[in-house]
């Protein structure tokens, strides 16, 4: 089994916001495996199911971004998972909006909730899911900017990521983490057209 665990923030004035990226990703994942993720667990809100014939079990923290190494540690402890099992995904300011990038181990960079579950592990070798969600313009603040509600053109581009988002992850769970990443990794965004 797979635990693939989606980062945000519970509260509903959050929902929207580049910050819950990771909880709308798991989202995506529960429509295409009619997988309910609603059972409180782990300090999570889980869902069981079958995602392109595989089993997963679907998670979105409900301990706020910085605690989400707690959620995390318990739910692997708790059916006897290792980091190896583990999907972990985020927004990523570093990253262009509508891109995402796969890795096996690595930094969370300058992710808090990354950062817990990095902490509470103990380990950085688990697979991640980073998306994109950087600004294509001078912001004052990267946490205002992360906290705020998206506008109608950015949750096009939100939604239109996620789906090739859950296209990975079923590629991830039948083929191997490799043939996602050479398929989706070496994606560049759209060069924007002269004069623009």
């Amino acid at each position: 089994m797979r635990l693939i665990v989606g980062l945000g923030n519970p509260d509903p004035e959050y929902q929207w916001t580049p910050h819950n990226l990771g909880f709308m990703a798991v989202d995506e994942l529960a429509n295409r495996g009619s997988i309910r993720v609603e059972r409180p667990e782990g300090k999570a809100l889980v869902g069981r199911g079958k995602l392109a014939g595989e089993e997963v079990l679907l998670a979105k923290p409900q301990t706020y971004m910085n605690l989400s190494g707690v959620s995390v540690r318990e739910l692997l402890e708790k059916y006897e998972l290792g980091p190896a099992d583990l999907l972990l995904m985020w927004e990523e300011v570093q990253l262009p909006s509508g891109t995402f990038k796969i890795h096996p181990d690595g930094s969370a960079g300058s992710h808090n909730g990354a950062k817990s579950v990095i902490g509470s592990l103990g380990t950085q070798q688990f697979t991640r899911l980073r998306l994109g969600c950087g600004p294509d313009h001078q912001v004052s603040s990267l946490k205002d900017y992360v906290l705020r509600p998206m506008k109608k053109p950015e949750l096009e581009v939100a939604g239109e990521m996620l789906e090739q988002v859950g296209d990975a992850v079923e590629l991830m769970l039948t083929q191997g983490l490799d043939a996602a990443m050479t398929k989706y990794n070496r994606r560049k965004p759209q060069e924007p057209e002269a004069g623009k």
